[in-house]
């Protein structure tokens, strides 16, 4: 099935894309930097900037169309639940020790994805169908 772009799942896609794409970019730039601060380490969050830039190339795309398979955003919206996993697992399971800054920064981005995952669920539940 196919679905409209409405105007509110256009710009969840687009405050996505825009967030994403700044976090990746201080990401890759700033790992080095924020390693120390967030007790993370430097290639986990370079690797994790670089893993965001086609996933906001896509959401960039698809907020362009006007129409779309509903898979796609579907898709999208399972994409950023997985992140959420993730990012949560990733403090759960010891496996890094972060400062108190970095528990903070995982969890604050972790609750923004959640944030869009749900703002596009619901924007996917209302988009019309289209032929």
């Amino acid at each position: 099935m196919t679905i409209a772009i409405t105007p509110f799942l256009r710009n969840a896609l687009r405050l996505d894309a825009f967030v994403s794409g700044a976090a990746a970019l201080l990401l890759i730039g700033g790992a080095s930097a924020l390693a120390p601060l967030t007790g993370l380490p430097a290639g986990l969050l370079f690797w994790s900037g670089v893993v965001m830039v086609p996933f906001v190339a896509a959401l960039a795309v698809v907020a362009r169309r006007e129409t779309v398979p509903r898979l796609v955003v579907v898709d999208i919206v399972a994409l950023n639940a997985l992140w959420v996993a993730a990012s949560f697992g990733l403090i759960a399971s010891g496996l890094v020790e972060p400062t108190a800054l970095g528990v903070a920064f995982v969890v604050v981005q972790a609750l923004a994805v959640a944030l869009f995952a749900v703002l596009q669920a619901i924007g996917t539940r209302r988009a019309p169908a289209r032929a």
